[in-house]
């Protein structure tokens, strides 16, 4: 574009933009130029000067994503005082429609109109799918075990184009597949499946596609066929047709790329297009793939600034923080209807010594690069997300979260709201480098469509974890775990909530942590592996303290804490720990503690005299016995958002009945193992496995025909003689042995029968 020479003598520090003005016109308030593009050539031709733009409300249509560079450093682009100023990913154009068959109508669209998400009447519509969208169904919003079968394929002419969605077998996230057509026998040809790092099949049950001509069957479906150009509509009962139609195009918005002490303020980033086929690049040993793009990417820039804005229907990540960057703040924004995750800060691997990427993966102690911290500073630092409204993400994307911290170092969340996510609403991916401070949150109605996670979940899969020649379950080399683990993570008063995992789950191998004054209402608090973590003066609602297959010398301190039921521990040796000690059991005894970690030897129970639980206020009272144990009370009226504008929108968890919901439980004996239905949540973490997905094994007695078939406590029995076995009804059923599947250490194994099993 090039300006008037009129445009390049403006020495002026604001320009003006109005939708209705014109890019050749001078950038005054009289006389506003139109695009974003424009004003950004104009700005740069004030070079020396920080220059403000100050755009008029509208909607600012971008045809291609806007690149704010080290030319831009500076700047300032911000909404006019009151006014909506929304940038768009869509474009639009004014249908004819005309009637197709029975209530559906359709019409031609322009050359290009490429878009997988539709609007019309401002309102997002539905992709043909089967099965139908259903609001009040939790996973998929509708899901059916049929959605590929053979008898279903059949019924589609051409389902190229369309989509395969499905949960990770042990509801570790999803999998998408795009449909490429069908092979000559009739079976669908696909690609995809790669948005998961833990390789697995799709679930066999929480399924469903989409993008299919023929199951454009229900009100507020769409169908575009791309051959011929045409776009398919069922009407809404009533809906006008008189609307131009919308269409997502642009996968991004704005990229700071180089940029300094640039700063957007008051937007609306609006209609992008999905992303998740390119949700392709593993992160470390972590169960997460990403796509490095969102409607605002950030890379190589610092002290740069989105505020006061929100993110609404954006088909992936809303905003993404690529490698090195330094002090990017998001603050006091809402981010809502999100396809993938809300904001994300991954670094680049390059950074990392002794990178690895699948689970499975492991090295050795003498080929370990033993130097702490990162390799090179490809990695976001010093960045915030504060004061922010993150809710309902993952809408396409389920291995997605509120905040995701991956290979970075001291970022901060601080006074979010993170609320109704399918997964966790904070993720830490691994220790690479620490230093993170998480405070001040309200997390809740978390992991609402997958499992075994948490409303935080972290890992520690770095480079001194699973090594092959160094056995950390014998305490061995515990100072490995802070050679990318340098500075201590954070989870200071935050109040969380999950009820199909924990609140707070710090997973595989996760160390040096530091959790203090956090309510958690239901799931309670699990450490499994890892070293060095302090867990100090926090409130387990409903629930308990969870350890997890503790590593010796782990050096972990709980102390001073309200637990409402005893200890759930599985394969920690006794005495817990550096410290387990000063605890309060409501309704119990310090016994009940002491019996399980070998430990407490000053602990209590008995009431707690909280303040108002069915208002959420967890405080004691001055006469509570708690005090005595050092515990001290923190404030229960100070999570999440402090922005009055944010506040008049902000939900909260409700407190009616802050029990934990829990599965139930079938138990019995089999052959002289204790054998129960895998669905509690410390049972699916321990296994690596989904719920119903097999029979847990809790204790095998010695000289047991189990034991002699090789049953170890927290086996999984999966089949027995190749029949599959889902609960303890059916395995009880099984008194002939010949073979057992079982799965352990997260692997499947088969154990064979040398002798006749009892019965036989």
């Amino acid at each position: 574009m090039v300006l008037p020479a009129l445009a390049l003598t403006i020495m002026a520090t604001k320009l003006y933009v109005d939708p209705q003005g014109n890019d050749a016109a001078q950038g005054t308030a009289s006389q506003p130029l139109k695009t974003f593009e424009g004003a950004q050539l104009a700005a740069r031709k004030l070079h020396g000067n920080r220059v403000t733009v100050v755009f008029a409300a509208g909607v600012y249509r971008l045809d291609k994503l806007i690149v704010l560079g080290p030319e831009d450093s500076g700047m300032q682009f911000i909404a006019s005082k009151g006014a909506k100023v929304i940038l768009s990913g869509a474009d639009t154009f004014q249908p004819k429609w005309q009637p197709a068959e029975g209530k559906i109508v359709r019409c031609a669209v322009p050359k290009g109109f490429d878009a997988d998400q539709i609007y019309i009447n401002g309102e997002k519509k539905t992709l043909a799918r089967y099965p139908n969208k259903d609001a009040s169904i939790r996973i998929f919003n509708g899901y059916a075990k049929d959605a590929i079968s053979p008898d279903r394929v059949a019924t589609w002419k051409d389902p190229a184009g369309g989509y395969f969605h499905a949960m990770h077998a042990y509801m570790w996230g999803g999998f998408q597949f795009r449909i490429l057509g069908k092979d000559a026998s009739g079976k669908l040809r696909m690609e995809g499946g790669w948005q998961n790092n833990r390789q697995a099949d799709p679930h066999p049950e929480y399924r469903y596609v989409e993008g299919i001509r023929e199951e454009l069957d229900a009100p507020g479906e769409w169908f575009l066929d791309r051959k011929e150009g045409a776009l398919y509509y069922y009407p809404e009962p009533g809906e006008s047709l008189n609307a131009p139609v919308e269409g997502a195009l642009l996968k991004g918005l704005i990229e700071f790329n180089g940029a300094k002490e640039v700063t957007l303020s008051g937007f609306t980033f609006q209609r992008t297009a999905r992303t998740f086929m390119e949700t392709k690049e593993p992160l470390l040993r972590s169960d997460w793939t990403i796509y490095r793009g969102g409607a605002a990417l950030f890379t190589n820039s610092k002290d740069c600034t989105i505020e006061d804005s929100t993110f609404e229907d954006i088909g992936g990540n809303a905003v993404f923080v690529s490698g090195k960057n330094k002090a990017i703040s998001i603050r006091r924004c809402l981010i809502k209807n999100i396809g993938a995750s809300g904001v994300a800060f991954v670094g680049d691997p390059k950074a990392v010594r002794n990178p690895l990427f699948e689970y499975n993966q492991n090295q050795s102690f003498a080929s370990l690069d033993k130097t702490p911290g990162p390799k090179t500073d490809d990695y976001p630092t010093d960045c915030r997300v504060e004061d922010c409204i993150i809710t309902h993400i993952g809408e396409t994307e389920k291995q997605a979260t509120g905040v995701e911290i991956s290979m970075s170092r001291r970022i901060t969340v601080k006074n979010c709201s993170i609320y109704h996510v399918p997964r966790a609403g904070i993720n830490i991916g691994d220790h690479c480098w620490g230093g993170h401070v998480i405070q001040d949150c309200d997390v809740f109605d978390t992991v609402l469509e997958t499992g075994d996670h948490g409303a935080f979940n972290s890992w520690g899969r770095d480079r001194y974890w699973a090594l092959t020649d160094v056995d950390m379950n014998k305490g061995e080399h515990p100072e490995l775990a802070l050679l990318d683990a340098v500075e201590p993570n954070y989870l200071l008063h935050n109040r969380w909530q999950c009820f199909h995992g924990w609140d707070i789950d710090l997973d595989d191998g996760s160390s040096n942590y530091v959790i203090r004054d956090n309510l958690c209402l239901n799931g309670g608090i699990k450490n499994r592996e890892g070293f060095s973590r302090l867990v100090e003066n926090n409130i387990m609602v409903g629930n308990s303290f969870h350890p997890h297959v503790w590593f010796l010398n782990s050096g972990d301190v709980f102390r001073k804490n309200i637990v409402f039921e005893p200890y759930k521990p599985i394969q920690v040796p006794k005495p817990w720990g550096r410290e387990v000690d000063h605890n309060f059991l409501v309704g119990g005894s310090a016994k009940s503690l002491s019996d399980l970690s070998g430990r407490d030897e000053h602990s209590g129970g008995g009431d707690a005299m909280f303040v108002d639980p069915r208002k959420g206020d967890y405080g004691v009272r001055a006469a509570s016995p708690v005090f005595k144990l050092g515990f001290k009370n923190f404030a229960m009226n100070s999570f999440g958002v402090r922005a009055p504008w944010l506040r008049a929108i902000v939900l909260a968890p409700t407190f009616a009945s802050n029990e934990r919901v829990a599965s139930e439980v079938e138990s019995a004996e089999w052959l002289g193992a204790k054998v129960k239905n895998l669905v509690q949540p410390e049972e699916l973490s321990a296994t690596g496995l989904g719920e119903g997905l097999g029979v847990y094994v809790s204790e095998v007695k010695v000289g047991s025909p189990a034991a002699l078939l090789g049953l170890r406590a927290v086996d999984v029995i999966l089949a027995v003689n190749d029949v599959s076995v889902r609960s303890v009804g059916t395995l009880t059923k099984q008194t002939s042995v010949k073979s057992l599947k079982i799965w352990r250490n997260q692997q499947a194994k088969t154990l064979r029968s040398s002798a006749p099993s009892p019965g036989e």
